[in-house]
């Protein structure tokens, strides 16, 4: 077997397959179809200080090879993750992250520090780019001033790896991937969801409350491939690839482009188990090239 460890920034992961958050629960819920063990990392659902009731209903639609979702970064709070959920990860043997979202500088910064309090949370993936909030979320990650203060504010407060989530909702994407790296960040993840739309034509009114929404799934993997392509040759931080993947396949193109992980995101609502493929997929790939180690394919793209 090839060795699939890899890291990003100090932390190291058994394998680069991790799940995105929204989409995994707190990972233990998917613990009945799989060993969840065996991933390379979990991030949970969005958290922020106070709990958040997110969006009326409806606020999720399917789309041709894909979905939208206004769900809003619905969850109990913080603390109600410190206490009731938090004791029930450390038995799991895989690395936890969380995502953490604000509606300010002030709440990222208060929920960064709550959580860097946690001994077995080794890092936090900073949500600047979801296009579901009135407040903060996508505000942040749309503008390279805003983006580099909110990084710099979390940054020091919080000592452990930092992962930054970017929007694809911009110009240059590139741009705000450098100005987080200046300001600290260990990692960047991209992308987050484009903004979307549907109308149901029968009632002439859009399908979701919020009219807008975030478009997940297969349909927006080329886009999602291409920027992570394009930061990778902007920064020198390590990159975890994200939207749209749905196979082994799709994970090593985005290892070739330059993410050093990746995360399965929309399709465990349609295949739970499909992160365990796509580890076992890497594998295999990597065993019938001659590649003993997945940090091999890293950047290998040939142009």
């Amino acid at each position: 077997m090839a060795n699939l460890t890899t890291k990003i920034g100090d932390l190291e992961l058994k394998n680069p397959v991790i799940t995105a958050s929204g989409t995994f629960g707190y990972g233990l819920e998917y613990a009945d179809f799989f060993d969840i063990s065996r991933l390379g990392g979990i991030i949970v659902k969005g958290m922020t200080i106070e709990p958040r009731e997110g969006n009326p209903y409806p606020r999720m639609a399917e789309t041709p090879a894909g979905m939208l979702n206004a769900v809003g970064l619905q969850n109990k709070g913080i603390e109600h993750f410190i206490k009731e959920i938090y004791p029930a990860l450390r038995s799991v043997d895989t690395h936890f992250i969380v995502n953490v979202s604000g509606s300010s500088i002030d709440t990222y910064v208060e929920c960064a520090e709550k959580i860097a309090a946690l001994e077995f949370i080794p890092a936090i993936e900073l949500n600047i780019s979801c296009p579901n909030v009135k407040q903060g979320g996508m505000a942040f990650g749309v503008c390279v001033s805003s983006a580099a203060e909110i990084v710099k504010a979390v940054r020091k407060v919080y000592p452990k790896t930092l992962i930054v989530k970017l929007s694809p909702n911009v110009t240059d994407i590139t741009e705000i991937a450098r100005a987080v790296e200046a300001e600290g960040a260990d990692s960047v993840s991209l992308i987050n969801t484009l903004l979307g739309m549907a109308i149901d034509v029968e009632k002439r009114k859009p399908v979701l409350s919020t009219i807008t929404g975030g478009l997940s799934g297969p349909c927006i993997r080329p886009i999602s491939l291409r920027m992570v392509w394009q930061t990778a040759k902007a920064v020198k931080i390590p990159i975890i690839g994200l939207g749209g993947i749905a196979s082994w396949q799709d994970a090593v193109e985005f290892i070739l482009a330059g993410a050093s992980a990746i995360q399965t995101g929309t399709y465990n609502f349609i295949d739970p188990v499909i992160s365990i493929k796509v580890i076992d997929g890497i594998n295999d790939y990597c065993d019938r090239n001659g590649f003993i180690s997945v940090e091999e394919l890293i950047g290998k793209l040939e142009t």
